[in-house]
Parts: structure tokens; sequence; C-alpha cells
């Protein structure tokens, strides 16, 4: 398959998260500003690269959703359209980063591009701690809420929790651990499990996770566990030993990660994901603006793994 996309997609938009919903794409994705929740529609993929965002939540003056607000994205549960997202107390200012706690803004209207979001609601898990990188997936007919978040007794900055929703803000039951930053490439600048994202191919269900510090040294790893297991069996698990998407110094695109999943309007599979073409990076890279959305094609294996390949060069083909 050849790429249709240019490349970049989207510019300065990193942990980028497209849906597909009935005759419409949605794009979400966190701005370098870290102030706001803009939304993007259109009735095609690469529709969204034109389309105008629209801004449907700015973050307030202060109280603990106030500042650095990361990673949303966009869902439709049970008929209710649900942002998720992370955000920091501003207190975070003075208190260092590390400060997340993870959000849901929910919508009843039709077109989730509207001044309609009810208030939003912090999430609770079994921690209260930095949390962030929430998720959702349907699985064995269940909702799921997958996501990141620091145990206080484990060393590292984020591992990866499981659990069923009772509603789209409430968790149902005892999350469980699936991940943790173990391996070399897991822990390269700081130890990081986080990103999740869950596909279903044939007789399994994947997890791919972003690894390592926001700089060259980000990859994507992978779990999967078979379609009827329990998923909150951690024991069912199994997880790569290598890195499944990495940086490639041959094509200049460094830190590919925060991915999510969508399908072209043929159906085929597409990795969204961000990345950057360069390494100089001054100060802290969460600052670097430069993370642009990317899109890919992507196979899978006649074991039925997927294979990402390697991101490719930056270039401006269209379709």
């Amino acid at each position: 398959m050849t790429a249709t996309w240019p490349n970049p997609f989207i510019e300065q938009r990193a942990d980028p998260f497209i849906l597909r919903h009935e005759q419409h794409y949605y794009f979400i994705a966190s701005v370098p500003e870290y102030d706001r929740l803009e939304i993007r529609r259109a009735t095609t993929l690469v529709g969204l690269r034109t389309a105008e965002p629209v801004v449907v939540w700015r973050k307030p003056e202060s109280g603990p959703c106030s500042e650095l607000i990361w990673a949303p994205e966009l869902h439709y549960i049970d008929g209710q359209w649900v942002i998720y997202f992370a955000a920091a107390p501003t207190r975070d200012i003075k208190e260092g980063l590390f400060q997340h706690r993870m959000y849901a803004l929910v919508c009843d209207a039709e077109n989730p591009l509207t001044d309609e979001w009810q208030p939003c609601r912090r999430i609770f898990s079994q921690f209260d701690s930095f949390s962030l990188d929430a998720t959702h997936f349907v699985h064995q007919g269940r909702n799921w809420y997958l996501w990141a978040q620091k145990d206080p007794a484990i060393p590292g900055n984020s591992n990866l929790y499981l659990a069923e929703l009772l509603n789209p803000w409430t968790l149902k039951g005892t999350p469980v651990m699936l991940s943790r930053p173990e391996y070399e490439w897991e822990c390269a600048g700081f130890s990081v499990n986080e990103g999740p994202a869950a596909i279903r191919h044939g007789d399994r269900l994947f997890v791919t996770y972003s690894a390592s510090a926001t700089d060259e040294n980000y990859c994507l790893g992978l779990l999967s566990i078979a379609a009827e297991a329990d998923p909150l069996d951690v024991t069912a698990w199994q997880k790569s030993a290598r890195p499944v998407f990495a940086s490639s110094w041959d094509n200049h695109q460094f830190g590919p990660g925060h991915n999510s999943f969508t399908q072209d309007e043929a159906g085929r599979d597409v990795l969204v994901y961000h990345a950057r073409h360069y390494t100089e990076i001054e100060g802290d890279p969460l600052w670097d603006p430069n993370r642009h959305t990317r899109l890919k094609y992507f196979h899978w294996r006649e074991d039925g793994t997927p294979d990402f390949g390697v991101p490719p060069a930056d270039h401006t083909s269209v379709p």
C-alpha cells in the first residue's frame, strides 16, 4: 500500500486521536499551548487536514484542571459523546509537571462540535496519583477504560491499568495493572508506559502503548490477549520484549508514539501517531511544539500480529 497522505498530516498536534463515527471522521489532540480542547470533523480522512478546529472547552483560570491539558480522546459511548483528558491543578507550576489527574467531559447533543458539554468530572482510580492518557474500547460486550498511572509503591513514572466502566466517568470493580516499564527500551530517560490504544484482530485483542522519554527514545510496545480470555486476568496477557514501532534515523523520524487506530474509507487499518523530524531539542521535550500528527497504513502478519513497519520520511504527496 502506498502512502496517500502528506507527512506530517497535521502539524503541531501531539497525542493524536481519530474517531470514525457514522458518516464523519473526528480529530482531537494536544495543542502546543495545552490550554484547550478542540475537535475537527470531516466526511473523509484527508479532509481532517483542512477542517476548521472548533474549540469545545477551555481550561479555567484556576482550580484542579486549570493547567497542562494533555492527551484528549473523543469517544461515543452508549449514546453520549465523551472526551477523556488529563489536567493538572494550578499548583502544578510550582510543584512540577507530574500532578495530572484524569477527567471526562460528556455531551448528549447529536453533534459534539457544540457548547453543550457538561462540567468536567474527575475520574477516580485506585490511587490519588499522577494519571493520564485514558482510552475506551468495547470488548466482549462491555465498556473498558485503559490508562496510565503512577503507583507510589513502584519505581518509575507510569504503568498501564485496565478496569471495566460502570458509566463513562466511573470505574467498576478493582483495576488491574497490565504492564509496567521493565525493559531497557521502556526506561530510556524516564520509566514510562503510557498512551495505550486497543485494537481487535482475528482471535486476539492488542494494546499498543508508548514507552520512555518523549525524545528520540519514545517508541511503541505491544500487549496481546486471546479474545475470549478475561481481560482482567493479567496472566493471560503477553508482552513483546521489543518495541514494535521506533525512531527511524534513515527517515529522520524520531520518537514515534502515542498512537490511535482508525480505518480509511475502504476499511484499511491506519496507524495514527506523532513524531518529530529532528533530535536537537532545547529544554524539556514536552515544550517542543513539533510533535506532528502522522498517518500510515499497517498490515497484519500471517500469525495475526500487527506489522507497523517504520515511520516514513516527511513528504508532500496528497491523494
